[in-house]
């Protein structure tokens, strides 16, 4: 017999070293960590069951974090759409905006261009290829800056700008602005990041605005 077939037999005679319980006592293996060091059946499994259980308490307590870091991000959200409801003009809109990112979500740089239902094209400094682009996109870009014009929307914070996300604003269909985010650091927002909470911040704010204005 080879060691395949051992294996085999056992798999196909589950209750083999039940009924020969003695084997677990006799027989000995390698030590999992100490590999001049043999041990028995049973401590071997048990040294396994022990690992198992220490991958998932790993496992745990990054769901955990996650959950809380979840909840922390709700709870942001939530008084951002408070401040939201009670801002009475575009204007107060904006500055809401502004300072929940900055000091809640402390963001360091944050943009708000508009161009269409809630102010006039002429005053705003975004070209109509740039609009077009923040039309086409279906989720927030993160990631680096791509161009000089999309840096400068952070005005004189331009040249500190390593990362940002843009989050286009849409009523009704119709894509009327955006909202960016600029961070210093390059890993702030990167393109495998999760989007989930900015297109949700994205979507509040564009309610707003385009409540405000109608």
């Amino acid at each position: 017999m080879n060691a395949e077939d051992v294996a085999h037999y056992l798999r196909t005679h589950p209750d083999f070293l039940n009924e020969h319980h003695e084997l677990f006592a006799e027989l000995t293996v390698p030590h999992p960590r100490h590999g001049g060091q043999a041990i028995s059946l049973a401590e071997r499994q048990l040294h396994a069951l022990r690992d198992k259980i220490r991958l998932l308490e790993l496992k745990l307590a990054e769901l955990i974090r996650f959950g809380e870091e979840n909840d922390d991000i709700s709870g942001k959200v939530h008084r951002l759409s408070v401040t939201l409801l009670l801002a009475g003009s575009v204007a107060s809109v904006r500055q809401a905006v502004i300072s929940s990112l900055q000091d809640d979500f402390a963001v360091p740089h944050v943009g708000l261009e508009l161009w269409a239902v809630v102010a006039q094209p002429e005053a705003c400094g975004v070209s109509e290829a740039a609009r077009r682009h923040i039309d086409s996109l279906r989720h927030p870009y993160c990631g680096a800056p791509e161009s000089i014009e999309v840096a400068s929307w952070f005005g004189e914070a331009a040249p500190h700008v390593r990362s940002l996300a843009l989050m286009p604003l849409r009523s009704q269909g119709v894509c009327f602005g955006l909202l960016a985010l600029g961070s210093a650091e390059p890993e702030r927002f990167y393109p495998e990041m999760g989007t989930l909470y900015l297109n949700r911040i994205g979507e509040l704010v564009a309610a707003a605005l385009a409540a405000r204005a109608a």
